[in-house]
């Protein structure tokens, strides 16, 4: 495998201290592989400092060598300050998809029947954020006005990479916009959707109308589904699909750019919760979601050696969760570096057996 490099973006509070549980697990004298990491201190006080410059200069690595890992940072609510260093990384690199898996964990009791994963593929782009809006008129006469908009580039983006997921999950794409009550709006993502279905005939296609989505998903006992969906109704279903598996602590957040062939050319992960404040400096938090995302990274690299590497990480952070390694949160005892050391020692065991095998298991 060729070297790589990560750029790595420090937070804030608990964002990174969990960042730093995850780059332990991606240490090349862990993972064995010629990884190097270019850090990025997006930190509120130096976004301030710098007048997010740093954030512009993050994001200009990450197109130069297509991987970033971001832990959670504070976004300040007064207007005039620094603002979200999401938003801007995101139209920085041209990211225009946000994807976030679902999956269960063993132990965390699910909501429901609900036990295949379920990915959720959303607009990172358009749509009801950054809208323009205005109010007309006083009183009860009062009306609020939104001008809204979606891109046939960020449509095809959306459908594409919800097809080739489902491929790889061997799952469903399943559900869709309210294309009967907006056939030119919403219609276009429908309309890229069946497009990609016709070119990917070999994956399952299911779309229903998004609030009928979401009654199938709260009913859903069966197999794997890939939900696409425009920029705020996938903000809203991917909160509640985390919730359906138990716990938001077994997913990452994946912010993909595209080329012109709608290829993944940079991938941001990320955790999607917060900086959790309260638990700053304790050593409880849960770092599963950030070493996820340090694995998703792997998973990208057009490589057998990382992906194999990618698969053992989630393999072992799943099973020390299996094993009773788990932090309060998820009903354990273990502390923050207890359990990375444990996800660390599962999978140096793995990649032992992995050399002792060679070529020679029967496939």
């Amino acid at each position: 495998m060729d070297p790589k490099t990560i750029v790595v973006m420090e937070g804030d509070q608990t964002g990174q201290e969990l960042l730093e549980e995850a780059i332990k697990v991606l240490e090349p004298g862990v993972t064995g592989l010629p990884l190097e990491f270019e850090r990025y201190d997006l930190s509120l006080e130096n976004r301030r400092a710098t007048k997010n410059q740093v954030v512009f200069e993050a994001a200009e690595a990450m197109r130069r060598h297509g991987y970033g890992l971001k832990a959670a940072t504070v976004t300040p609510e007064e207007a005039g300050d620094v603002g979200s260093p999401n938003r801007l990384l995101r139209e920085a690199i041209d990211g225009r998809v946000i994807i976030r898996t679902g999956r269960r964990l063993p132990g965390v009791r699910p909501i429901g029947g609900i036990h295949a994963p379920i990915s959720i593929v959303r607009m990172a782009v358009d749509d009801a954020y950054g809208a323009a809006e205005r109010r007309e008129g006083e009183g009860l006469d009062e009306i609020a006005w939104r001008e809204e908009h979606i891109s046939r580039r960020t449509c095809r983006a959306v459908a594409e990479f919800s097809f080739l997921q489902a491929r790889r999950m061997q799952a469903q794409v399943y559900g869709g916009p309210k294309w009967t009550v907006s056939p030119v709006y919403e219609g276009m993502l429908k309309e890229e959707l069946d497009a990609a279905a016709r070119r990917h005939p070999d994956v399952r296609y299911r779309p229903i109308l998004i609030d009928a989505a979401y009654a199938g998903l709260i009913t859903h006992t069966g197999d794997a589904l890939v939900v696409p969906a425009l920029n705020r109704d996938g903000d809203c279903l991917s909160d509640m699909v985390l919730q359906l598996f138990g716990s938001i602590a077994g997913a990452e957040s994946l912010l993909l750019a595209f080329d012109e062939e709608f290829k993944v050319s940079t991938v941001m992960a990320e955790a999607p919760h917060g900086t959790a404040p309260t638990l700053e400096g304790k050593n409880l938090a849960n770092p599963l979601a950030m070493i996820l995302a340090g694995a998703a990274l792997l998973g990208f690299m057009q490589d057998p050696q990382a992906r194999q590497v990618s698969r053992g990480i989630y393999e072992s952070a799943l099973e020390a969760v299996a094993e009773d390694v788990r932090t309060a949160d998820l009903g354990g005892h273990s502390s923050t570096d207890e359990y990375t050391a444990g996800v660390i020692g599962r999978l140096r065991t793995k990649m032992d057996v992995w050399s002792s095998l060679g070529e020679s298991a029967v496939i």
